[in-house]
Order: structure tokens, then C-alpha cells, then sequence
């Protein structure tokens, strides 16, 4: 992937090996830190529009989580090296090594699960946390019903044994990206992606290992991560630092004003707004999506 475009001119760029296992970043400014989390089928990339102006007024750190991009992706069974708990050690650890005790977090889909995750274990390590398209893991398994599981149909097909759907996904790779891309936009096609960006995520979802890091990540969503989540719900544990909720009006994490009411159940204080466009808001709808970031950070 090394002939892949630079989309983020003037951050530094850096590999950190920590004991779970070697991690690209990006990282630009000098403010308050904070991190960016991205989603599937994605890379650090995907905050390509939005980044740079956040650089202005904080430090801002992309990392590609585990099994993405060009982070290390161990082998697993089960889901059980890719449970969101682990995924936010991982993202502790990569702040500690930049000297990041503490910082705000902004994550969209599987970066969202990592962040609202990282909030309940480690709250003391937040100032603020804003989630995009998102509601948490257990209630999106509550939630599906026949439109829901058609609309959000990967869960459980990523969620299948090895090696059923790794040999289906890395028979046609670059469709397979495509089309989950397209599908889960407002505009149902690729137009809100720069081409640039479009060749770094099928790259990265072209290689045997990141097909089945992926997989892996949905295996532990269906089974490990949302255990821990119902028992943190049944604990009457909830996220204590401020919480920010973006939705797509066409995306997957709600869509209405219910999703508020959702998040109210997991936080102490939380607020929100829909944003135009369908579940990939940070590339759909860049300029709405940063002003309704900077007005919360």
C-alpha cells in the first residue's frame, strides 16, 4: 500500500509498537489532544476533510485500530483479540507513547464502539466524547428487527464462523467495499469519496489477514462485546464525561431523535443532533460535521 496518496500534507507520521502490537499514526497541532477513531469498512482516512482544520485548535492523533489499515492485525478466534475492550487499550496506550494522559475523542461506527468502550472502563482518561452514527452494541442487537437486520445485514454476516464469510468477502474484495460504501450512503453510490480515499480503503480490505480482522471484529460485536455491555447496563454503569451524538438521517446508527433517548440510558449528559447525509457523515457532510464538533470540543 505504499503507493497510496498522502491525503493529510503536513502531519507527521509514525509507526508505535506497544505490547498488543505495531500501530500507524498521524498526528498534527498543538492543543488539547485529541484522538479520532474510524470506522469499517475504513481507515484513519476517513477523517481526510476534517482533520486538518481540527489541527488548527487541538493536537489531533489518527491511528488506524487493530486489524485496519496498516496497524498490526494478530490472528484470532471468536472475536476474542478484537473485543472493543482490548481496541481501547490499544488506543490508551498509543496516547501514552505520544504523551497523551488524558484527551478528548471523537469516533464514527467501529471507532464509536472503541470510544463509548474506552469511556466506561477508563472514564478518567476523557475530557469529552463524541460518537458518530452509532447506538451502543447491545441495544443495536436488541434492535433488530426484520428492517433493521435487512438495512444492517453485515452484523450478522461478518459475524459467521471462519472461514465462511473471509472466503465469500476476498473472492470480490474491491466490490465487496464498493458496495457496503455506496449502500450506506444518502446518495446510495461513492460520489462523497475522494477517489484518493476510496483506493486506500480497498487496499486495505484486499489482504487475507484484514478480511479476517474484520470478520473478527463483528465476531466479538455479536457475542463478547455485547455481553459486556449487558453487564454494564444491568450494573447501571453509564459514560460520565460529556457526550455528543451525530446521526445520518439515511445512516445506520438510529436515524431519528430516538437515538437520544437511546444514549440516555448509557450517559449522564448527553446531546445531539442529526446531520445531513447517510451513515459516513465525516466525508458526506465534512462541513456540517466539523461545525457541530468544534461547538462541542
Amino acid at each position: 500500500m505504499t503507493d497510496l496518496a498522502d491525503l493529510f500534507p503536513g502531519f507527521a507520521t509514525r509507526w508505535i509498537a506497544i505490547r498488543a502490537g505495531r500501530f500507524f499514526v498521524r498526528a498534527k497541532g498543538d492543543g488539547q489532544p485529541l484522538l479520532l477513531l474510524h470506522g469499517y469498512p475504513q481507515t484513519h482516512v476517513e477523517w481526510h476533510k476534517i482533520a486538518p482544520k481540527l489541527a488548527e485548535r487541538f493536537t489531533v492523533v489518527l491511528m488506524d485500530l487493530r486489524g485496519y489499515g496498516w496497524s498490526g492485525a494478530p490472528l484470532s478466534e471468536n472475536g476474542a483479540r478484537y473485543t472493543k475492550r482490548l481496541m481501547a487499550q490499544d488506543a490508551i496506550a498509543v496516547m501514552e507513547q505520544l504523551g497523551h494522559i488524558r484527551f478528548s475523542l471523537v469516533g464514527h461506527d467501529r471507532g464509536a464502539r472503541v470510544a463509548y468502550r474506552l469511556a466506561l472502563d477508563h472514564p478518567e482518561r476523557l475530557d469529552r466524547l463524541a460518537l458518530i452514527d452509532i447506538i451502543p452494541t447491545a441495544a443495536r442487537w436488541q434492535a433488530l428487527n426484520a428492517a433493521e437486520a435487512l438495512k444492517a445485514y453485515h452484523w450478522m454476516f461478518l459475524a459467521q464462523p471462519e472461514p465462511m464469510p473471509e472466503t465469500l468477502i476476498g473472492g470480490a474484495a474491491p466490490f465487496y467495499v464498493d458496495f457496503t460504501l455506496a449502500s450506506w450512503t444518502a446518495a446510495k453510490d461513492l460520489s462523497a469519496f475522494d477517489p484518493r480515499a476510496l483506493a486506500h480503503y480497498r487496499a486495505a480490505l484486499n489482504e487475507p489477514s484484514r478480511i479476517h480482522a474484520a470478520c473478527e471484529d463483528y465476531r466479538a460485536g455479536a457475542t463478547l462485546d455485547r455481553a459486556t455491555d449487558e453487564a454494564d447496563q444491568a450494573a447501571g454503569k453509564k459514560i460520565a464525561v460529556p457526550v455528543l451524538v451525530l446521526w445520518g438521517g439515511r445512516g445506520l446508527g438510529g436515524g431519528d431523535a430516538s437515538t437520544l433517548d437511546v444514549w440516555r440510558q448509557w450517559a449522564h449528559n448527553v446531546q445531539g443532533q442529526p446531520i445531513a447525509g447517510g451513515h459516513f457523515l465525516p466525508e458526506e457532510n465534512p462541513e456540517a460535521t466539523l461545525e457541530a464538533l468544534l461547538a462541542f470540543l
